[in-house]
């Protein structure tokens, strides 16, 4: 990265409220003032709105941004079909929905060239991407820079660094991630990923449905879990480009490729709440219980999705962050457990509390809904009769991917040779301890 692309990525901007207007220019007097369009933009602009959301939507859940950009993005040749390479969308019909419990190691290593669209690989997901709802689970790996532009018409892009440093140059500036950050590229945003080391690995969501969102805090009250502040936004950075950039467009599950004369990420100012942002998971407030019992998972999300059923999903980003055990007589691992709710987990640094093994960075598992699952059996023993003081635990970050509806798996997530075929063995040294007569 060079150095003036690294100023700007580490000049990003904090959102003074998550969701709110928010304003950038590139170039002083690029923002008109008063009107979104005026009759002749400054300097020359186009004067463009980019909607995430219906016109008539409620003013609180209503997404738009307004760009000032060289050329409007009208100014395009036709689009043809492009290859799919290992994505997948919604409706995913290739296998039956399974209630197995299921686990991957990373994805193995990626032919030499290969760049972050090319990367990604579909693990399996939910809904229809054609009517924005659900969700699909994406995992990539990357030894390349990209030197075209994507840009996603089904859904924004939840991405989860897990090796390697980002630059994603978008249509509003540029986010620099690292792993520990996550990154959203809202739904339609153009941008390019460039690798700021020899490869990179991670995560991906995408989301069909509605925009995350911080989730409401009920009786926590007004602080706690992820703050509104700690999100940042790009500062506007365009490109004056001239020459052939090819545009990749992922629209209702397949990719359509066009060449330019002009590179899109030609936005010089902008206004707007439909706008990418990053934020650093280490800022995450954790609460937890300071009694006993073991708080639900819930109290751990980041971001959510809501479904048209209040208080239900269509997707919600949950972590867990670094953070203090102090439950009195508390089982402190995640207990033994059936959800209602569809559980993808992925690693990103260290060790995960309620596994000994198997369970590494780079990898995940999938437990469907109500598919059994908890601490395997050196977990349970060890924690068991463990003394029960005061534990810090931060030698890893995890998070899940939790939605209302069953996740059903690719054909080559559930024929990988990555998958693991002995996960069900982490259960089966669980002894009975059961005595009656006690």
């Amino acid at each position: 990265m060079s150095g003036d692309a690294r100023k700007a990525a580490e000049g990003l901007t904090y959102l003074t409220g998550f969701g709110n207007e928010h304003s950038s220019e590139a170039v002083p007097g690029a923002l008109p003032e008063g009107r979104n369009a005026p009759q002749r933009a400054p300097l020359g602009l186009y004067a463009e709105q980019l909607s995430g959301t219906a016109f008539t939507e409620p003013r609180a859940h209503n997404r738009r941004s307004w760009l000032y950009r060289v050329r409007p993005s009208a100014a395009h040749p036709a689009f043809t079909r492009a290859d799919n390479g290992s994505i997948r969308t919604a409706p995913f019909t290739e296998t039956a929905p399974d209630p197995n419990r299921l686990r991957w190691n990373p994805l193995p290593d990626p032919a030499p060239g290969t760049d972050f669209l090319a990367g990604l690989w579909t693990l399996g997901g939910n809904g229809d991407a054609t009517q924005r709802t659900g969700m699909a689970v994406h995992l990539y790996h990357a030894d390349a820079s990209m030197d075209r532009v994507f840009s996603d018409a089904d859904g924004e892009l939840l991405i989860v660094p897990e090796r390697g440093g980002l630059l994603l140059r978008t249509e509003f500036g540029l986010l620099h991630v690292e792993p520990g950050h996550v990154a959203l590229i809202p739904r339609g945003v153009r941008f390019r990923v460039e690798l700021l080391d020899d490869s990179a690995r991670g995560y991906v969501c995408e989301n069909y449905g509605a925009p995350f969102h911080l989730p409401d805090l009920g009786p926590i009250g007004a602080n706690g879990l992820a703050n509104a502040r700690d999100f940042r936004a790009p500062v506007a950075a365009y490109e004056d480009v001239e020459g052939p950039v090819e545009v990749v467009n992922k629209f209702c599950g397949n990719l359509w490729t066009a060449t330019y004369d002009h590179s899109p990420l030609d936005v010089v100012a902008w206004h707007g709440n439909h706008v990418p942002y990053a934020y650093d998971l280490r800022r995450f407030n954790v609460l937890g219980s300071i009694s006993y019992d073991h708080p639900d998972p819930s109290i751990f999300t980041v971001l959510t999705s809501p479904s048209d059923t209040p208080g239900l999903a269509g997707v919600d980003f949950v972590v867990f962050a670094p953070r203090w055990l102090v439950g009195e007589d508390t089982f402190r691992p995640p207990y033994f457990h059936r959800n209602v709710m569809s559980e993808y987990m992925g690693l990103v640094e260290g060790a995960y509390d309620a596994k000994a093994e198997g369970f590494v960075p780079g990898g995940g598992s999938l437990h469907n809904m109500m598919s059994a699952h908890g601490p395997d059996r050196e977990t349970f023993d060890r924690a068991s009769a463990a003394e029960l003081r005061p534990q810090k635990i931060d030698d890893g970050l995890a998070f899940m991917f939790e939605t209302r509806w069953p996740v059903t798996a690719t054909a080559q997530a559930a024929h990988a040779d990555h998958l693991q075929r002995g996960y069900d063995e982490v259960w089966q040294g669980l002894q009975r301890h059961f005595r009656p007569s006690q």
